[in-house]
């Protein structure tokens, strides 16, 4: 987190995908079970398996157990806010190895509902992953069990000619979504149904997101927001209970099929609640009547971008740009104490066109005493966050010469200057006035015209290897 390494990870989705299906065609496999581990590699593989439609299934390897501090139970993103805390002065030196060293106790993705337990749960939701294999840890003696029963259940697709294609339909898709909703899952499982569903054919867009959030109540109390983590979510039942809410509340598609042979509405009847838990409410007692991402468009994201709304109350925000052309110069900022309450820190155009995931400044946030809020360029690096962070879906700078956040301009003074009031908002919701272009003659500021002159140079530099592999699949 917070280097360059970082900005590999989402190309690793193609190339997981690209050597998956290259294994596959040129092995002649009749059928698949694809294995995955963390983040990237699970949208990775139903990507491929949609693409080779051979019967298949996603079985997930499972998340790490939670670790333990003074009565805690720790994900790796304590680890992030504790690298804060001690950055703040707040903790020394032995309490932060402390926690380093207690956080991640054995094998397994990362403990929160974090990008690899989300899309895990999406896709038991969408059906391609059996329901509750995916929720198993990796720790557990069940594991090998469920991979055991995994190879049992392809077997049996490959008999029936089941394929992926005939799993993966919109009704699923919408399914997926409403997962993620009533979960708080991270916003990056937009990118990836919206990936997956291209590979199968299917016709899906953000808007799907908005609508099927605003319908669908919040419901598991998860980290990185929450209280719970994906272990104690397996405890308490797991994502059946989730669907058996849905199904309740007439917002699950029940006839939707999955790769164990019954309906998705099947396994949702068939859910085994714990009693007492009290990790997935009941829909009587919402933790927020709507779901935990939001899309919004306004002047900054016309053609919208990603609001992680889960665990935070306030529908409006004002505050002070704090403007950034790189991520290590916001990470040093926020390192240094610049950042503070009522700040709104802005990734201006950090990557090129289809470039890859890019690195988060994610150490020292919450503990630093500021409720700064986030504006990224793209739309990844929110699936810790615990602040409010909105990510960008839309790519104008390289498609249409030049970014709507050029009119933010860092003049080289260090100040700020906006030509007038910029923003973005919900469907229904206020709408800032368009802002002027930022004046490519005015020499303080870095202006449309030389972004876009970068933007171009970059481009040119990415014709090879991994870099132009990413640009092809967005299409640049």
């Amino acid at each position: 987190m917070g280097t360059q390494g970082m900005k590999a990870s989402l190309v690793s989705r193609e190339l997981v995908a690209d050597s998956v299906e290259v294994v596959a065609r040129g092995h002649l496999l009749d059928a698949v079970v694809g294995i995955s581990g963390c983040d990237k590699t699970i949208p990775g593989m139903v990507m491929a398996l949609a693409r080779l439609n051979l019967p298949g299934l996603m079985l997930y390897g499972g998340s790490i157990m939670y670790g333990e501090y003074r009565g805690r139970r720790l994900t790796v993103q304590d680890v992030f806010e504790a690298i804060g805390a001690f950055n703040a002065g707040k903790i020394d030196a032995r309490e932060l190895r402390e926690i380093e060293s207690r956080a991640c106790p054995g094998a397994g993705a990362c403990g929160g509902q974090f990008t690899a337990n989300t899309m895990a749960t999406a896709f038991e939701m969408l059906g391609i992953s059996p329901m509750g294999f995916n929720g198993v840890p990796a720790a557990d003696p069940k594991k090998a069990e469920v991979a055991f029963e995994s190879g049992g259940l392809v077997m049996e697709l490959l008999r029936k000619g089941v394929t992926p294609r005939s799993i993966i339909t919109k009704r699923a898709l919408l399914n997926a979504i409403a997962g993620v909703m009533a979960t708080g899952g991270s916003t990056n499982a937009v990118l990836h149904l919206l990936a997956v569903a291209r590979e199968a054919g299917v016709r899906l867009s953000i808007d799907e997101f908005d609508r099927i959030s605003r319908r669908t109540p919040l419901l598991a109390d998860m980290k990185p927001w929450g209280r719970f983590t994906a272990p104690e979510m397996h405890e308490a039942g797991g994502m059946a209970v989730v669907a058996k809410r849905l199904l309740d509340a007439g917002l699950l598609a029940a006839d939707a099929p999955t790769v164990t042979g019954r309906t998705i509405g099947d396994e949702a009847r068939a859910a085994r609640e714990t009693p007492r838990q009290e990790v997935i409410r009941p829909l009587s007692e919402p933790i927020a009547p709507h779901g935990g991402i939001a899309i919004l468009r306004g002047n900054l994201a016309p053609d919208g971008c990603v609001a992680k709304v889960a665990g935070h109350a306030e529908r409006v925000f004002r505050g002070t740009a704090r403007v950034f052309e790189r991520e290590e110069d916001a990470f040093a900022a926020v390192k240094a104490g610049r950042i503070k309450a009522g700040d709104v820190i802005v990734g201006r155009e950090p990557r090129f066109h289809g470039g890859p995931h890019r690195a988060r400044g994610g150490g020292g946030r919450p503990d630093r005493g500021a409720e700064e809020r986030r504006y990224d360029r793209d739309r990844r690096g929110q699936a810790a966050a615990r602040r409010p962070a909105l990510g960008r879906r839309d790519q104008e700078a390289a498609a249409r010469g030049e970014a709507p956040e050029a009119a933010v301009c860092l003049g080289r003074d260090g100040q700020v200057r906006a030509p007038r009031l910029l923003g973005l908002r919900r469907r229904g919701h206020w709408l800032a006035r368009p802002p002027r272009r930022a004046s490519t003659r005015c020499s303080p500021c870095w202006s449309a015209r030389a972004s876009r002159r970068r933007w171009c140079s970059t481009s040119a530099r990415a014709r090879g290897g991994w870099r132009s592999s990413s640009r092809r699949a967005a299409g640049a």
